[in-house]
């Protein structure tokens, strides 16, 4: 598998040449949130043709993250991931109004998401659950911060970040899906663990219940 480092802004013919299970490490700009009421104001900003706060380019990563503002500066105490699944539903519209080449998080996105990725050349690239501090020595700076009125991990923010990983490309930009692999890997197990549990499940009953 290949290990890139990417420098963002990144161009959409370096983002079609990853393929799922590369291992990537980013430094550049992101945009930044782990929280859904920040989703639901990016898409109501849409409709009603509004700027955002904070611009939302390039990558879209669901990364809370825990700041202290000191002397009207933020400063990064920590940052994990969180699960993209609850964002799904705003994805589609988001990669495409958006032009996003990277998305991210944990657990992956549905195939709603994946076609939008395909259509337009975007990747989605899984962050270390429990790597917290691998992830945080990463953040170099908080560029801007929007939606202040939203908790911390929520608000929607530009982070300057410094060899951000190891990411692992889950999804890439021609529509294949680790997660799908492994759903479909699991699926086709299941008649078998079943059969085998039955087994157990049988051959344990005490002979008078048999």
């Amino acid at each position: 598998m290949a290990e890139p480092h990417l420098s963002l802004p990144v161009s959409r013919d370096q983002i079609r040449e990853l393929r799922v299970g590369d291992t990537v490490f980013l430094s550049g700009e992101v945009t930044a949130t782990g929280g859904l009421p920040a989703h639901k104001r990016m898409i109501a900003c849409l409709d009603n043709q509004q700027a955002l706060p904070v611009p939302v380019k390039d990558a879209l990563l669901h990364l809370p993250t825990m700041m202290d503002e000191r002397d009207g500066r933020f400063e990064v105490r920590y940052v994990n991931p969180t699960t993209s699944t609850r964002f799904a539903s705003f994805m589609p519209r988001l990669i495409k109004e958006f032009d996003l080449r990277i998305v991210g998080g944990k657990g992956g996105l549905d195939a709603p998401c994946v076609e939008a990725m395909r259509d337009t050349g975007c990747v989605y690239v899984s962050l270390l659950g429990g790597g917290s501090p691998i992830l945080s020595d990463a953040i170099e700076a908080v560029v801007q911060v929007g939606w202040l009125d939203l908790p911390s991990h929520f608000r929607l923010m530009r982070l300057s970040i410094r060899e951000l990983g190891p990411l692992t490309v889950g999804i890439d930009a021609h529509g294949n899906s680790l997660f799908e692999q492994l759903s479909s890997r699991a699926r086709e197990r299941l008649p078998e663990i079943r059969r085998r549990l039955d087994e157990r499940r049988e051959s344990s009953l005490h002979p008078e219940l048999k």
